[in-house]
């Protein structure tokens, strides 16, 4: 099982924890998100693959997942871009950290880039059914349409993209 650290309200590191800790006991750690774009400003969506243990066949961000005990954000962006898609990211562009209140007392710190990569993508076995690239006003109409959106890539999408 992976291990997080935990921070504090200021993303200092004050611990780590398994993540079945982390889960129960509703502590604060570290997650990384990226959003690859095509050259036509498309964004890169990723399908959660049916056997995911949390939302299974929900729309993601291109990249995302836990930032390991002692790992950095980029560090764990990059390794994530490779389990989840095959693919190198390279000139990650930071677009903000958040903190992420999941339920209340319950927080994680995102912290999401910008990448341009045109693929090819191997969609990891299980975990990532597909991934398709989408402009801005199609993933709006997909989300007035009731297509089933991880809540963090809603989050993203609301502070960063639907403006």
């Amino acid at each position: 099982m992976e291990t997080f650290d935990i921070v504090n309200e200021k993303d200092e590191v004050v611990g780590a924890a398994n993540q079945a800790e982390v889960y129960d006991k509703h502590l604060t750690h570290r997650i990384v998100h990226i959003f690859i774009l095509n050259n036509k400003g498309e964004i890169l969506l990723q399908k959660r693959g049916e056997t995911c243990s949390y939302l299974p066949g929900y729309w993601s961000t291109s990249v995302g997942g836990h930032v390991r005990a002692g790992e950095t954000y980029i560090g764990g962006a990059g390794r994530e871009a490779k389990e989840e898609l095959g693919i190198e990211v390279v000139d990650l562009e930071l677009l903000g950290k958040d903190l992420y209140e999941v339920v209340p007392g319950f927080n994680k710190f995102l912290t999401t880039f910008v990448s341009y990569h045109l693929g090819p993508y191997i969609n990891l076995p299980g975990k990532v059914s597909e991934s398709t690239f989408f402009s801005i006003n199609n993933i709006k109409t997909m989300v007035d349409g009731g297509e089933k959106f991880h809540p963090e890539l809603l989050f993203l999408l609301n502070k960063y993209f639907f403006k």
